[in-house]
């Protein structure tokens, strides 16, 4: 399976390359469309293109060495960069798309021609289903053979889920967009277009609150899922001459690497040269079994 830092970065670029060119375009547009919806997918665009450069500082930072000050290494500044990436979408993409949309129906403008804002919108859409193809491929390269929603849920990685969270908002954007639009030229109701900015912006803040939901639990020290822990646990209780074996502590120091302790009680008669040989046997089964556990740390005792 490829590690998740050496394939994210390339979902990383094709969504802010995306980005660039649609957001000049659909702020273009709006300039001269009048239109607040596409002002707001102007300006969700650029918040894309930011947090895309967020995500790639997150990334070289996480691949610095442990130091003595960080000696577990800097794996979870992606997660902080992805908080941060959240934090963005929510208060500049969600926000400001929601109070544009309130003061385009408060005040409403009529729109000059509708033309070019469907033709951005379908270039749009082009370049955001290119950027989601490459951010699901990436994906489906890290998941392996398990189901996809379950595999997404899972995914300790920020890079890849925010970049497929952020391309399918932008999909959704730009239907809202487009329908808002449309029907603001048809019935001749310019509040429909802000209306359309509204549903965009809450569209935007319900994908932040997501992303701070996975990033606060990985940022406060979030560990591997229960059945990893006693499948472990059971996994010890079968080495020979052990007793008794503790609760598995664990934590994600980043997207692919788990620091994991566990305590194991071995019967009184034991020696120490079995003893060391088991706790060794223990750390390569348990290391070949899930790679992501890079940091293994057993206790044993009498």
């Amino acid at each position: 399976m490829p590690r998740a830092n050496e394939e994210s970065p390339v979902a990383v670029y094709g969504a802010i390359a995306a980005n660039i060119a649609i957001a000049i375009t659909k702020f273009i547009v709006a300039g001269l469309s009048g239109s607040s919806a596409m002002l707001s997918e102007g300006i969700h665009s650029s918040v894309d293109t930011f947090n895309g450069v967020l995500l790639l500082v997150g990334i070289r930072l996480s691949k610095r060495p442990p130091t003595p000050e960080f000696p577990f290494g800097h794996g979870k500044e992606l997660y902080f960069w992805g908080l941060i990436v959240a934090v963005l979408i929510f208060g500049l993409g969600g926000g400001v798309s929601f109070y544009e949309g309130v003061q385009h129906i408060r005040h409403p403008v009529e729109l000059l021609d509708a033309t070019w804002n469907y033709v951005v919108l379908a270039a749009a859409a082009l370049f955001e289903g290119t950027s989601f193809a490459v951010a699901l491929r990436q994906f489906m390269k890290q998941k392996g053979d398990a189901p996809f929603w379950k595999s997404l849920h899972r995914s300790k990685d920020p890079t890849t889920y925010t970049v497929l969270a952020e391309d399918s908002a932008a999909l959704v954007g730009l239907l809202v967009a487009a329908l808002g639009i449309y029907a603001s030229h048809r019935l001749d109701m310019p509040e429909l277009d802000g209306a359309a900015s509204i549903v965009i912006g809450l569209l935007l803040a319900a994908v932040a609150v997501a992303l701070v939901r996975e990033a606060r639990g990985l940022l406060i020290g979030e560990g591997i899922r229960t059945e990893t822990a006693d499948a472990i646990r059971e996994m010890a209780m079968a080495q020979p001459n052990v007793r008794h074996v503790g609760h598995v502590l664990s934590m994600y120091l980043g997207p692919d690497e788990v620091l994991v302790t566990l305590d194991i009680d071995f019967t009184p008669t034991t020696l120490a040269s079995e003893a060391g040989k088991t706790v060794a046997r223990l750390q390569r089964q348990v290391r070949e079994r899930y790679p992501m556990i890079q940091r293994l740390f057993i206790d044993a005792n009498e």
